[in-house]
């Protein structure tokens, strides 16, 4: 296969590979360590249908089960703002914001792969950024600052982005999921260490709340510099991974009456957060 540098320290093209080599073992393995390696992986024009990319999500790993069916695969969720084709077409809004999935969890999504069935006219890209590489690059007296900085992640936090003048209802409705404390900088079984940021973010454990927004603020503005993002700019028929736990994305925003379609299927993640 071969493998195409997409951004200055995020994202490889995977050329020379074909829809039937997915379920090759060998290929799966050898994906699995690209992935690794660059967080992003894009197929240009792979075209596969839904059997085929169920197959090769549980090629890479354990497969995310959706409690409620919208066709004949309970792998797949269907990515739209269209409430007539996606159950949860309101809720997608949140996704212009960076986030990392699961930040709420214990253990967070292993990674995440799109399909694209339909794409914007206008806007609708996608947006990578390596939180590795954004760790790495901090000085030294950030590190030292941050290593034991602990942050609390909400699902009403990301919520209030989008609904900043929420009815009671939709309140009791979100907390009905419990916030989560999570280490800021995250070491890895790997060794390797992330920055744990995005639109889950409600506040730092012990911090004045002003302050610790400010710090908030200016470590996603440096996660999220051009040296370590990747734009995907869909064409129909492109397959894109993403190592969740080592990366943070977003939509750019697009309207509910664009063709914009996606078909995603995540894998359940294998390592907490530390």
């Amino acid at each position: 296969m071969e493998l195409t540098p997409l951004g200055p320290s995020i994202g490889v093209q995977v050329g020379d590979v074909t829809p039937a080599d997915l379920v090759d073992p060998d290929v799966a393995g050898q994906l699995l360590e690209a992935l690794e390696q660059h967080g992003v992986l894009a197929f240009r024009g792979l075209d596969i249908d839904d059997d085929a990319q169920v197959a090769f999500t549980r090629m890479l790993g354990e497969p995310e089960i959706l409690p409620m069916r919208t066709g004949d695969h309970p792998e797949i969720f269907v990515v739209s703002l269209d409430p007539e084709k996606a159950l949860s077409a309101e809720y997608l809004k949140g996704t212009f914001f960076w986030h990392i999935d699961g930040a709420t969890d214990d253990i967070p999504t292993k990674a995440t792969m799109l399909h694209a069935l339909g794409v914007a006219q206008d806007g609708g890209g996608t947006e990578f950024c390596n939180t590795y590489a954004s760790w790495d690059a901090l000085p030294d007296d950030d590190k030292a600052a941050l290593r034991d900085v602990r942050v609390v992640h909400s699902f009403e936090a990301a919520q209030r982005l989008t609904n900043p003048n929420p009815t009671q209802e939709q309140v009791d409705y979100w907390r009905t999921r419990p916030p989560k404390e999570q280490p800021l900088a995250w070491t890895h079984e790997s060794g390797r260490t992330s920055l744990v940021l995005g639109a889950t973010v409600d506040h730092i454990v012990g911090m004045d709340p002003d302050e610790g927004r400010a710090l908030i603020d200016r470590l996603e503005a440096w996660a999220t510099d051009a040296r370590f993002v990747y734009r995907h700019e869909w064409q129909v028929g492109d397959l894109v991974i993403w190592d969740n736990r080592g990366t943070m994305h977003r939509a750019l925003p697009y309207t509910a009456d664009s063709e914009r379609l996606m078909h995603r299927t995540t894998l359940v993640g294998d390592e907490a957060f530390a």
